[in-house]
């Protein structure tokens, strides 16, 4: 390919990313930025999304990764922007997203004056990336694109960083670019390993599956019935999933309990415990006198690790045990509606939304308030996809849900989160009304951090004077209907279930962002 007048080293790092199948880059730039801001100008095969905060920038790019199956780039500014992404970022590394980072540098001959944003990106990024590189000129653009690409595809999914220097973004490159390696497929797990976790499961009718990556598309959840109905085994998933099929005639796949003690004793009834895609479970705190891996010592058996093919797995052990196939599930009766005027509660608020999930659309879970609800009723809803906080840094979902409505352009998208964590990254409003998307913001407006005042009463501690100041969000409380307004966004507050199903009615109907403030 002939080299076109003025191509410089931006454009051949915009030119690479497409041709690897980068569709949309979540940006927020700055100056060490500015040539391949002019690049964008100059293409039309990469959409750019801007974010006014890079945490939205993060988050929106692995809300994108869980739905689309592949990457969507970021770009931020040095080192503190990209450090305003690490949150997000340590989210996506946990749940296994693929993401690829673009991070503006300094010019090389500009670095040894330590200017004022100089920082060292490279050690702000390996925490939470599997691969980083830095461009160390403009022949090495397209090459080192690829790479970092390539790292974020390895499957399931991973985060990976690029440093751009400024000096090599203007400068001129070749229009030669490097072709994209081949997207790996996920790998089978060993034989051996299942025909050791079949003759287990012989032996035994008290197995635990523990559900996670492919463990939890439909294919894998068609297994794990299978399993679950010949052999008894019961069926839990990650207390955090990244990404699970919902609804539709699938099981009734329940959370692991997120506290401690409810866990272990769900755990050591069971043996042995195998795990589909799934980590070994461990607390997520360490609290004295309770063991930090909650299943017993020799239980534990790996089936297929997270980056394997997990349904594959369940297939082929089911197979072994002679697990014939089920029915489909059926219909899962919806939680029961409370009285019109009944004041919102967690329950009532899933007997509204449920039934209005839509068949395919997204549901995007945060926080506990409104997530143990959702997951104890999912089953009973149309077939769905969730995607859930798996790192436990909050501010995930306003983002999250604005990645995934780009990711599948049309798909409705509902999004479940706290006032709390949604303070975090409230600035993703304002980038799904400029992009109108169909999202659905609802947030549990408790005015508290409500898990904090349930580990303060765990630990004895009187949730008043200070405690209860630390905890609160009530002085001055936040008016989420003003603040969705004022970033474009229509908003409803809902205080009754009556007004919740109608708000919810609207907002869908609407087929535009809108906010709707549960008052608990």
């Amino acid at each position: 390919m002939k080299t076109p007048p003025g191509f410089t080293g931006a454009d051949a790092l915009l030119a690479t990313a497409a041709a690897a199948g980068i569709e949309v880059c979540f940006a927020n730039p700055g100056t060490t930025e500015i040539p391949l801001v002019a690049a964008f100008a100059r293409q039309r095969a990469i959409r750019p999304v801007p974010c006014v905060f890079e945490g939205v920038c993060s988050g929106a790019a692995d809300g994108y990764g869980r739905v689309a199956g592949k990457p969507a780039m970021t770009l931020t500014h040095l080192g503190p922007g990209f450090a305003n992404a690490i949150a997000n970022l340590h989210n996506a590394r946990r749940g296994r997203s693929p993401v690829v980072n673009v991070i503006g540098e300094h010019a090389t001959w500009h670095l040894p004056f330590d200017a004022p944003l100089c920082a060292d990106i490279g050690s702000l990024a390996r925490p939470v990336s599997a691969y980083v590189g830095t461009i160390d000129s403009p022949a090495a653009v397209s090459a080192k694109t690829r790479d970092a690409i390539a790292a974020a595809r390895v499957p399931p999914g991973q985060v990976a960083t690029l440093i751009f220097p400024v000096d090599f973004q203007q400068a001129p490159a070749s229009a030669k670019l490097e072709a994209p390696f081949p997207v790996p497929a996920a790998s089978i797990p060993d034989a051996a390993r299942i025909d050791v976790v079949a003759a287990r499961m012989r032996r035994s009718p008290t197995a635990l599956l523990v559900l996670g990556g492919s463990g939890l598309t439909t294919r894998g959840q068609r297994a794990a019935q299978r399993l679950a109905a010949h052999c008894g085994a019961r069926l839990v998933s990650e207390t955090f999933p990244s990404t699970s099929d919902r609804g539709g005639g699938l099981p009734s796949v329940l959370r692991l309990p997120y506290f401690p003690e409810p866990a272990i004793a769900l755990v050591a009834a069971h043996d042995p415990v195998v795990l589909a895609g799934a980590l070994e479970p461990v607390t997520f705190f360490g609290y004295a006198g309770i063991p930090s891996c909650i299943a017993r010592t020799g239980t534990t058996l790996m089936l297929a690790r997270p980056e394997e093919d997990a349904a594959g797995a369940l297939e082929t052990l089911a197979d072994a045990l002679g697990a014939p196939a089920v029915p489909n599930g059926g219909r899962v009766e919806a939680p029961p509606a409370p009285r019109p005027e009944a004041p919102l509660t967690p329950d009532g608020v899933m007997a509204a939304l449920v039934p209005r999930i839509a068949e395919h659309s997204v549901v995007v879970v945060e926080g506990g308030t409104l997530g143990y609800p959702y997951f104890a009723s999912a089953a009973a809803a149309r077939r769905h996809r969730a995607i859930c906080l798996s790192g436990g840094a909050i501010g995930f979902a306003p983002p999250a849900a604005l990645g995934a409505a780009l990711a599948d352009p049309g798909r409705p998208v509902l999004a479940l989160t706290g006032d709390g964590a949604a303070l975090y990254t409230a600035q993703a409003l304002w980038s799904m009304a400029r992009e109108g998307l169909p999202v659905v913001l609802c947030i549990a407006a408790n005015r508290t951090y409500n898990v904090v005042r349930t580990e303060l009463t765990r630990a004895g501690t009187a949730v008043t004077g200070h405690a209860a100041t630390l905890t609160s969000l009530e002085n001055p409380p936040v008016d989420w209907v003003s603040l969705a307004r004022g970033y474009g966004v229509a908003g409803e507050r809902t205080p009754t279930f009556q007004t919740l199903c109608a708000a919810v009615d609207r907002a869908l109907a609407s087929r535009a962002p809108h906010l709707i403030e549960l008052t608990l």
